[in-house]
């Protein structure tokens, strides 16, 4: 198995057991489970491979992808109920996610040879995408729009490193997955410590 194979399989992995706990967090039947599971778990890959002309789409390549999806949805269908938070694991679980897909997208950019800027783009969109479709079918705000969340930061921040190892110190093995590990530092300081970027805040006009 190659590294970017590991990467993806990875990546939709840990995505989907995140979308079967917001699928739990809705009460939703296992039919539901197994939808939101897969569509978070293929869903920035999709669309990253959509965009570079990847021909075909890697799960229809490899149907294995649904079914490892599938079976994180059966999985957590039964067992969900033993976790004390379920919010706090996908939480946390999602971070490991996003940056495992950055890697991933990033990894699939670069060995068809795109440019640097469409190299980070494919990062922040295998990472981010999915996420954002879970939570816009469960009716819930994207984590992507939460104020002040490090979240696209951090994956393009993660992409970026990737970029700049590669094209700067080529000699640097697993620049794909010292990327990844920027990523999860960015998030991880967020969950935990708080960090985020500045936010815009209206001020009243002032009165002549």
């Amino acid at each position: 198995m190659t590294l970017l194979i590991f990467l993806d399989y990875a990546s939709v992995i840990v995505f989907a057991v995140t979308g079967a706990l917001v699928a739990s967090r809705a009460q939703l039947d296992l039919v539901g489970f197994a939808f939101i599971a897969c569509l978070t778990a293929v869903g920035g890959g999709t669309l990253r491979d959509l965009l570079l002309d990847r021909n075909p789409i890697f799960w229809i390549s490899q149907p294995s992808y649904l079914a490892a999806a599938g079976l994180a949805a059966v999985l957590i269908f039964f067992t969900a109920h033993l976790l004390e938070s379920r919010l706090r694991a996908i939480i946390w679980l999602d971070s490991i996610a996003l940056a495992v897909a950055v890697a991933a997208g990033a990894g699939v950019a670069i060995s068809l040879n795109q440019s640097p800027a469409i190299i980070i783009l494919m990062g922040v969109i295998t990472s981010c995408m999915g996420g954002l479709m879970r939570d816009v079918v469960v009716g819930d705000v994207p984590v992507v729009l939460k104020q002040g969340e490090l979240y696209v930061t951090a994956a393009f921040a993660g992409a970026a490193t990737t970029v700049a190892l590669n094209t700067f110190m080529p000699d640097i093995p697993y620049s794909l997955l010292i990327g990844a590990a920027a990523t999860w530092t960015l998030r991880a300081g967020s969950i935990q410590f708080g960090w985020h970027l500045p936010v815009y805040k209206s001020t009243p006009p002032k009165s002549k």
